[in-house]
């Protein structure tokens, strides 16, 4: 059990009015950036993340966010708010969902669209139905130019290809060209390509972390729980799930994910001994 200065990375998905499976609401989205300003903590861009990963120096209070797949409502409820708090987070997008179009309105403007919930999402990508969802391109330029979110793979497609593919070597191949194709359209769209992943579902293997390193990925997100210390190995990052709750309970998590007793202790009674 590791006792190192804790890095929280802080894991998101929907920030929305309409309740559902990972989601938290606009005002406790806002509560949880508050404290988080109030109270001193750094939100850290994927550069400084990545540096800190480098030299094994953890600063305190400091803190990694991020979202995952790149959903409509991460431009509509979470952007204003950063952008209020000063504050920014990384954004892992599936490139083959992003649409094309106008910015749309953002929380702060006039005729904010309606967003789907989790389950309409899923729903509306299952029937080609993607910009009632998701972003657009131009909405993730215009969050990258407010620097409010940096941007990052979470594959091309969002596909559990060790569901759909028996054959080892097919399976990898067909993981390979994803990953290519996200890289590639990151780098047309966003003008560089990425080296930071977050895998779909939180699934991974060792032959998807053979394939996703060959593919020049040098840092793999998970869903496991944990925080990141000077150690943690960059070819699996921990994550903490955050829940739809107020900033008391935010700010009693962030107490405890952000010291380093307290953290192992914590994290180690939660998975049974065995979390990092």
């Amino acid at each position: 059990m590791s006792f190192g200065q804790p890095l929280p990375v802080l894991m998101y998905h929907h920030i929305s009015p309409k309740p559902g499976l990972v989601t938290c609401s606009p005002e406790h989205f806002r509560a949880h950036m508050q404290w988080l300003a109030e109270n001193g903590w750094k939100t850290l861009s994927t550069d400084e993340f990545t540096q800190i990963l480098a030299t094994g120096k953890v600063p305190k209070k400091s803190v990694l966010i991020t979202f995952d797949d790149g959903y409509l409502d991460n431009w509509v409820y979470a952007h204003p708010v950063l952008k209020e708090f000063g504050q920014r987070a990384t954004l892992f997008l599936i490139t083959g969902w992003m649409g094309e179009g106008e910015v749309r309105p953002h929380v702060g403007q006039p005729s904010v669209p309606d967003v789907p919930t989790h389950a309409q999402a899923m729903a509306a990508a299952a029937d080609g139905k993607l910009d009632e969802a998701f972003l657009r391109w131009s909405e993730v330029l215009a969050m990258r130019d407010a620097g409010t979110f940096d941007f990052h793979s979470h594959t091309h497609t969002h596909t559990r290809w060790d569901r759909q593919i028996a054959d080892q070597a097919e399976r990898d191949q067909a993981l390979a060209d994803d990953l290519a194709a996200s890289r590639a359209t990151l780098k047309t769209r966003l003008g560089s390509d990425s080296p930071h992943l977050c895998w779909p579902q939180g699934y991974y293997d060792a032959a998807y972390q053979r394939v996703a390193r060959a593919a020049g990925f040098t840092h793999l997100y998970t869903t496991e729980h944990g925080v990141v210390r000077r150690e943690v190995d960059p070819g699996r990052i921990p994550r903490l799930v955050i829940k739809d709750k107020p900033a008391k309970w935010f700010g009693g998590r962030m107490g405890l994910y952000g010291r380093p007793l307290l953290s192992a202790l914590y994290l180690g009674l939660k998975s049974g001994g065995k979390g990092r």
